[in-house]
């Protein structure tokens, strides 16, 4: 789907990633299937836990269709600058590349590497990546500043660009079966990470009592990742929506509840012209129903009036200038069945017989309002990640573990009976929705099958044509976010 991408990011979680213009608006629905015999609804988790506990997003400035020589001759002039913009330019830097090598990275370690053809297609594609990345680095060390008030910040970035670039190519390495026929790119590659560990050592970046102990050395990069950061990753204050309407309903439940109360009082009190036991009984009786049934009358009425309407708010801020760079409206409801768009409900019939299960519907919507104002210079594009964490989910579904029993023939034993352990699996669907109700909306489906320990597979599985087949959706940039495609 243009200009949106949905990926596992980790064991629980994927991530949505999109890009929006500066001044224009977007609309993204994700509609959740979820099989009712995980057991997750309004009552198991509500919509406000999960907001809270599974939903994260970073949103920063980005830049579209810029190649690996543009890159730094663009960066290079834009360097010449103020000691501010110096830092916010240089950490911008810092975060693309950053961004670039992390999805690259996670892009080589999620394929295949079972067979010898694959593993060889691994080491190749992680050399040219390798290659990319000193490439990038030696060019950005020739434009090291002679300004004295510009080195700690250059060397701050520096510092953290080589140890990241060399954990990386390790963590790559290390999660990889070692073979003998590529014993040689692993040790060209190790060799990389040594050149870069004795750079960050010539240059005296970190001390010798820091490098010794490996929590203060990853503590130390995690603070200068924060720097790097902070002035690239917008702001953000959310607000809940309905606080002052929450108050007005809970008096108007209670008032309707003690309405009713008072004329069953004054009805028990005409039938008993006297104080008895039997009244203080009934009187009892009719205080007890009334506290029983408050809570559960409030919710109903509360969610009546807000059905419909977004439950939080949120502005976005320049971390550098505060400018408002942005507002976002965000919806997040259990809604049934029927209430799914059309191109939805066709993509979920597009399953397999067997996987048409009953199923739980939860709904998220986010607008955004991008502002036509405040945006740096050189920048007219923000990108907005969305970490979804299945976690909270997945803490309803049942471990189940069991065996199958396999009957094996062979020669030396005729009668024996193998045991294979199972586990027990979930299938989740996904229903990504770009600007729904527009001209060219557009639909794809996403299944991820899970387990208790993480996601075993997400892929796509379907996609709902435009509305108008003679317009088709702009073709995706040439990304700087994508170096192993620059080559």
């Amino acid at each position: 789907m243009a200009n949106l991408t949905l990926k596992q990011t980790e064991k629980l979680s994927f991530k949505l990633t999109h890009h929006i213009k500066q001044g224009s608006f977007r609309r993204i629905d994700l509609y959740f299937s979820l099989p009712k015999e995980m057991g997750i609804n309004k009552n198991t988790l509500s919509e406000v836990d999960y907001f809270n506990a599974g939903i994260d997003g970073r949103r920063a400035y980005h830049t579209h269709g810029l190649h690996l020589p543009l890159l730094h001759r663009r960066f290079a002039t834009r360097m010449k600058r103020s000691t501010a913009e110096y830092k916010s330019n240089l950490n911008m830097f810092a975060y693309q590349y950053i961004s670039a090598l992390e999805t690259d990275a996670n892009e080589l370690l999620t394929g295949d590497t079972s067979n010898n053809e694959d593993l060889t297609h691994f080491y190749e594609e992680a050399l040219a990546l390798t290659k990319h990345c000193c490439d990038i680095l030696k060019k950005h060390r020739s434009h090291h500043p002679k300004s004295v008030k510009l080195n700690s910040i250059f060397e701050n970035v520096d510092n953290y660009l080589s140890w990241y670039t060399e954990q990386t190519i390790m963590r790559m390495l290390v999660k990889k079966p070692r073979q003998s026929a590529f014993s040689e790119v692993r040790l060209s590659l190790l060799a990389i990470c040594d050149e870069e560990n004795e750079y960050r050592k010539n240059k005296g970046y970190n001390s010798e009592s820091t490098l010794k102990d490996p929590n203060r050395i990853a503590n130390k990069m995690r603070l200068l990742r924060r720097l790097i950061e902070y002035s690239v990753i917008f702001k953000s204050k959310t607000v809940t929506l309905g606080n002052i309407t929450r108050k007005f309903v809970t008096g108007i439940a209670t008032a309707l509840l003690m309405s009713v109360v008072l004329v069953l009082i004054i009805k028990t009190q005409g039938a008993f012209s006297q104080l008895t036991a039997l009244m203080i009984f009934l009187l009892s009786i009719i205080y007890g129903v009334r506290e029983v049934f408050k809570d559960d009358f409030k919710n109903i009425l509360w969610r009546w009036i807000r059905k419909g309407k977004p439950k939080w708010a949120r502005t976005l801020y320049d971390s550098s200038n505060q400018h408002e760079m942005a507002k976002q409206k965000v919806w997040l409801d259990y809604i049934s069945g029927k209430k799914l768009p059309p191109q939805a409900k066709t993509l979920l019939a597009q399953r397999n017989r067997q996987n048409k299960q009953s199923a739980e519907f939860l709904h998220y919507r986010i607008e955004s309002k991008v502002s036509k104002n405040g945006f740096q210079a050189g920048y007219d594009t923000l990108e907005e990640n969305i970490l979804f964490s299945l976690r909270p989910l997945i803490r309803h579904a049942e471990g189940g573990s069991g065996k199958v029993f396999e009957r094996v023939k062979s020669g030396n034993s005729k009668d024996k009976i193998q045991t294979n352990s199972i586990e027990r699996r979930y299938q989740i669907n996904v229903i990504a929705a770009l600007d729904q109700g527009q001209f060219l909306e557009q639909f794809e489906r996403y299944r991820i099958t899970l387990n208790r320990s993480g996601i075993v597979e997400m892929v796509k599985a379907g996609e709902a044509k435009v509305n108008d087949p003679s317009k088709k959706p702009h073709s995706r940039l040439y990304s700087l976010l994508h170096i192993k495609r620059r080559g």
